[in-house]
């Protein structure tokens, strides 16, 4: 710990001018350990506020203070001083950078105070990071699941810190209230490049939002550490979350630390087959879907970006492994969507019964003439097919080789000017989608049958779905 920075009260002048001098400082002590500490992480820009509380021992007149950072990644510019008590009779009067000491500072605090006080000292530093991970145990016969909440710190900085409060930003501190402050040009040095100035600026924005918000949430009452299991408390900050992990942990550098962060028991879910070719590929997938919301269990807190590992209770006092995902910021009431991949016990397969044409429009050469085939109108010899429907009518079958029913959704997105025909109640996703759902019973099979007629050439007049609820024959 002591690699960082040492904060000393340091011998102000030679001991025959503080002899004659006994407003002075004579004597070298060392400050007692760190009261608290506090690491607020931002992880999209590799930045860590850190926020650390001492008792030192002044004596009236100048008290030098001293601060080193030899062999960290912390920022000399972003270090300040704060007297958390008696701050009317204590002043800093300047900060000294020594030439011949690098990664070095002095205060000299004036003093009117000959007795203890209580001082904060916040800076930014780079090397600490944190990752979430997520596990979900469902039960032997999936009727409920258990899902619990990790964080892994991970320490980089050339620092220790001994039983620190940590707190975790979620999101993306909105910059868009800065925009013309960070555009602005330098005033100071025209010479350097505008890429880099706004870097700086961009920096510069970013601490102090999270300097801002630390003052309105402040110091929180550090518990001593005990058995309890940690959880995670959410504080709103517009655009992004601090998350604050109850009780204190003690990072070393060069370590990294998983705590957890909330556990969930007894969370509802619901399982799904889902066809989504382009979200999953041409295979028919099982799915884990749960919400964000107190109905299931969950809900005290958004969740952070990260990795999702599933497992079922084998039956056999052990685990069976399902899948890891990667799953983004899941806000509350959002869902939770867990790709199982294929399940052999389900078939699924798409057949054509059959396919025609009809609606054939003719363009006799030479002319503005055009002429619809049917059954009361010769084909000229002197003419071209210019427009027609082509009907293609499917069955979607499905073979439930499961114990239980299951439910089966499935979406398709067809191109051009279509007309989805079928008695599946089908909806529409999206312009270019349709999606219907069927159920199907434990060993049985299902046929879902719908037609699709593609307008081609003239008969093509828009580029959409229009969906028609209508009886299809097999």
């Amino acid at each position: 710990m002591w690699n960082l920075y040492r904060l000393v009260a340091l011998l102000a002048i030679v001991l025959s001018i503080a002899l004659t001098s006994p407003g002075r400082n004579v004597d070298l002590s060392t400050v007692p350990k760190r009261n608290t500490v506090q690491l607020t992480i931002y992880n999209s820009e590799d930045l860590t506020l850190v926020r650390e509380t001492r008792t030192v021992t002044f004596k009236n007149g100048i008290n030098p203070l001293q601060f080193s950072w030899a062999n960290t990644l912390i920022d000399p510019t972003s270090v300040q001083l704060k007297f958390l008590t008696s701050a009317e009779k204590l002043e800093v009067l300047d900060t000294t950078f020594p030439h011949d000491k690098p990664q070095m500072l002095y205060w000299n605090v004036q003093s009117d105070l000959d007795g203890e006080a209580n001082v904060e000292i916040t800076y930014f530093t780079s090397g600490i990071t944190w990752s979430a991970d997520y596990q979900c145990i469902a039960d032997k016969d999936e009727k409920q699941l258990s899902m619990e909440g990790f964080v892994r710190v991970y320490n980089r900085s050339g620092e220790e810190y001994e039983d620190a409060q940590v707190r975790l930003v979620v999101g993306t501190i909105n910059l868009v209230e800065k925009i013309a402050q960070l555009a602005r040009p330098p005033m100071a040095d025209g010479n350097k490049p505008a890429v880099a100035y706004q870097r700086e600026r961009k920096e510069q924005v970013i601490k102090e939002s999270l300097l801002t918000a630390d003052m309105d949430f402040g110091l929180a009452e550090l518990p001593a550490n005990g058995p309890t299991p940690k959880k995670i408390v959410k504080e709103g900050l517009s655009e992004y979350f601090i998350y604050t992990i109850e009780g204190t942990e003690t990072i070393n550098t060069g370590w990294s630390k998983r705590m957890r962060s909330f556990d969930g028991k007894d969370v509802a879910f619901k399982i799904q087959y889902r066809y989504r070719p382009q979200e999953y590929g041409e295979q028919l997938v099982r799915m884990y879907l749960l919400t964000n919301d107190k109905d299931s269990r969950l809900g005290t807190i958004p969740l952070p970006n990260g990795v999702v590992r599933v497992f079922r209770d084998n039956g056999r006092d052990g685990l069976s492994y399902l899948t890891e995902q990667t799953v983004k910021y899941i806000p509350i009431g959002d869902k939770i969507e867990l790709n199982l991949g294929r399940d052999p016990n389900v078939i699924f397969e798409l057949v054509k019964l059959r396919a025609s044409r009809d609606e054939i429009w003719m363009h006799i050469n030479g002319t503005d003439i055009f002429r619809r085939v049917d059954g009361a109108v010769q084909i000229e010899v002197n003419s071209n097919v210019v427009g027609w429907d082509d009907h293609e009518v499917f069955t979607q079958r499905i073979r439930n080789y499961t114990s239980k029913p299951i439910e089966v959704e499935v979406r398709r997105s067809f191109p051009g000017h279509i007309i989805f025909r079928s008695q599946l109640k089908p909806t529409l996703h999206d312009f270019q989608s349709a999606q219907f759902s069927a159920a199907v019973e434990p060993a049985k099979k299902a046929d879902l049958l719908f037609e699709i007629v593609r307008k081609q050439g003239r008969n093509s007049k828009q580029n959409n779905v229009t969906l028609e609820e209508t009886a299809i024959k097999p």
